[in-house]
């Protein structure tokens, strides 16, 4: 019988180390000025160790980073994100389809918890009334410790607020229920599952990372991504 490579086997068991669980939420849906807000949520159940070890600011935004990496991967590379000082940009194989434009993210991270706000810029899927309104969000917040076991849980959260999208504006909210938001549930869902891997991409920017704050004095943890 063939032996089993033992690092395979540590590896395996490194990338199962968290246990993730989706939980239900009712989303508020069409506002009457024709926006949409949309929450999708998960607990993460890890080792208390391994939460204490990556909760800093420089995990959050390595979290940011593995969320649009998660966008290019799962589609295939048809979706890629573009970086520049100022923006972020979903494009379809590259420009001029601009399908999301993002100013510069926005980080918080204090205490127990920790957000990463893209504002919403314009594009492709944004309607001319949602220009420069509404944005996206990634929260962590640790819940309390309770009886101090071996495992802590995080919570994790993505919201669309005050989204306008071109698609209900000019065919229908019936069909942009039914394909543009049902997709980015979808797609959201199975971003916070991968999450159970504990695998976080390095961040393209690396504001938070160890050799930038050490060579930087001004950064600090509300500082967003340059």
């Amino acid at each position: 019988m063939r032996r089993r490579d033992p690092r395979r086997l540590i590896e395996r068991e490194r990338r199962t180390r968290a246990r993730v669980n989706i939980v239900p939420v009712p989303n508020p849906g069409c506002a009457p000025d024709g926006s949409t807000t949309t929450k999708q949520v998960a607990e993460v159940t890890l080792p208390r160790s391994e939460l204490d070890r990556i909760w800093m600011p420089e995990y959050l935004e390595r979290l940011a980073r593995t969320y649009w990496r998660f966008l290019t991967r799962i589609s295939l590379g048809l979706l890629r994100v573009l970086y520049t000082p100022t923006s972020r940009e979903v494009v379809f194989l590259g420009r001029p389809l601009v399908l999301l434009r993002f100013r510069a993210p926005e980080y918080r991270f204090e205490g127990d918890s920790g957000t990463v706000t893209w504002p919403i810029d314009r594009g492709l899927l944004v309607a001319t009334s949602g220009r420069d309104r509404g944005y996206l969000r990634l929260t962590v917040r640790r819940q309390p410790d309770g009886d101090g076991g071996a495992d802590a849980t995080a919570t994790v959260t993505s919201e669309v607020v005050s989204f306008y999208p071109r698609i209900a504006a000019r065919i229908g909210r019936w069909i942009y229920n039914q394909t543009q938001l049902r997709i980015h549930v979808v797609v959201t869902h199975a971003f916070l599952r991968s999450l159970a891997n504990l695998e976080l991409e390095e961040s393209r920017v690396g504001v938070f990372s160890p050799s930038t704050l050490r060579g930087s004095p001004a950064a600090s943890p509300d500082r967003g991504e340059r």
